[in-house]
């Protein structure tokens, strides 16, 4: 099947991930069929649109993994093109100028509600026709409109409930549903994937590709995304925008990963590779019914990620998405900190966790947590680490981790305490805090000199 699909943001805002969800749904499909996968920035809202958002939206999806075909399309580049279609439209007499006011408009819309009819535009200038305002596509006045799509099945519109909707404002300038249609025909869209807030927009598009002789491309709307309250998704639920998962330590798999689970599915398999999701993902597995957006599943599918990376990539990602101070970049790749990082990453949820979890290794002074200290190093601790001190001075390595483990056993059973007390102390010590991988593997790696310098902290 030859398919050519596209991804069509507005530059208004951050990329959101339900835009992101509907990106990788389209990616995939072109990439399930060897087809194309074309990138059209909608800028035509000159107010709204800015370059700090398009910059966002773009480096948001080279983060994700989604490589387009082609260079990015601008409508606002097309004004020429839209033009052409506005007058093959006004000339075929699917379409006229409108110059009726605002207050008439308004007029006509408190009658309708007055009356409990639908307030759709009266058609009054079709009628009386003028040659300058806005332009409206003309509406069949009976009939119906209805089209398969590939998700919700069957849809039907009676054209009553449609009015003669606005295709170019009064200065000229095309609107949406009238721009998609130019560009997607002109693009060559076989499959329009795109969210179901753009069912009742369909029927127009439609319409319009009648009009103008073209083919329709086949449409498959997908359900929203949204909160646990099943409201839609909105700030109040917390990060919306891709950028947002990022900074707050989050992996591009685990978050394309999620997004596309988050609606599709494929037997019980939760965790795919992006190959995988290549060769399974089709439209007729997303589900008709909205997504409801579960953090705690993502950050276990991302701690799934981050324990499954090598500590050469984990470094990269960390420095990579500026986690690391600027001192401790070249250190991640030194021997000893890759023996640390697999433990660091074992513990960890976020990507920042991991950095947190072998910070104090890289410090040469150690920021103690007060409460640890309050309760680990006791009195009744201090002569243990005190003999601990002793005996680690006499080994001539640290390279045994069985041997020192095997002093910390001859120190409980002389000093008849529990393992938790002494190991946790010495925990502290070594690390400022009471949670961090293996104390026998940190003072293995650690070396005998800064490991002794920082126990002796308890004299």
């Amino acid at each position: 099947m030859s398919v050519v699909v596209r991804f069509a943001p507005s530059p208004t805002g951050y990329l959101h991930i339900g835009g992101a969800r509907t990106a990788i749904f389209n990616y995939l499909f072109a990439r399930h069929h060897g087809g194309k996968f074309y990138l059209r920035i909608e800028d035509t809202d000159i107010e709204r649109s800015e370059k700090m958002y398009e910059a966002e939206i773009l480096e948001s999806m080279q983060w994700l993994g989604m490589d387009y075909d082609g260079k990015p399309v601008y409508q606002s580049q097309r004004t020429e093109l839209y033009t052409s279609y506005i007058k093959k439209l006004l000339a075929s007499g699917h379409a006229y100028y409108c110059n009726c006011s605002k207050e008439e408009l308004d007029a006509e819309r408190e009658a309708a509600m007055a009356e409990k009819r639908k307030a759709v535009y009266s058609g009054k200038c079709r009628e009386n026709p003028v040659n300058v305002g806005v332009v409206r596509f003309k509406i069949p006045k009976t009939g119906a409109t209805t089209f398969i799509d590939t998700i919700l099945g069957s849809i039907t519109i009676n054209h009553e409930e449609i009015e003669d909707f606005v295709i170019a404002r009064a200065d000229g300038s095309p609107t949406y549903n009238f721009t998609v249609v130019v560009d997607d025909a002109e693009m060559g869209m076989t499959h329009v994937i795109r969210g179901d807030d753009h069912v009742n927009n369909t029927p127009k598009q439609i319409l319009i590709y009648q009009a103008l002789g073209l083919t329709p491309p086949i449409f498959a709307h997908v359900p929203m995304i949204l909160g646990a309250d099943k409201k839609k998704l909105s700030k109040r639920h917390g990060a919306t925008a891709v950028t947002q998962y990022r900074k707050a330590g989050y992996l591009p798999e685990a978050l394309f990963n999620y997004l596309v689970r988050l609606g599709w599915s494929h037997g019980d398999q939760e965790i795919f590779t992006k190959e995988e999701l290549i060769n399974a993902f089709d439209t007729s597995a997303i589900g008709h019914s909205a997504a409801i957006l579960n953090v705690e599943k993502l950050t276990w599918l991302n701690a799934h990620y981050i324990k499954e990376m090598s500590p050469k990539l984990i470094a990269e990602r960390l420095i990579g998405e500026g986690f690391v101070p600027e001192e401790f970049k070249t250190r991640l790749f030194d021997s000893d900190v890759q023996r640390l990082l697999p433990m660091a990453q074992e513990r960890s949820k976020m990507l920042m966790d991991v950095y947190n979890g072998i910070e104090f290794f890289l410090k040469e002074e150690v920021t103690y947590n007060e409460q640890a200290v309050a309760k680990y190093l006791t009195p009744e601790i201090k002569p243990v680490v005190v003999e601990l001190c002793t005996s680690l001075e006499k080994m001539s390595s640290f390279d045994d981790e069985k041997a020192i483990e095997e002093l910390f056993k001859a120190l409980i059973e002389k000093y008849n305490i529990k393992m938790k007390n002494i190991a946790q102390a010495a925990r502290v010590l070594l690390t400022g805090t009471d949670v961090s991988p293996g104390v026998f593997e940190i003072l293995s790696i650690m070396g005998k000199e800064r490991a002794l310098k920082r126990l002796k902290k308890v004299f």
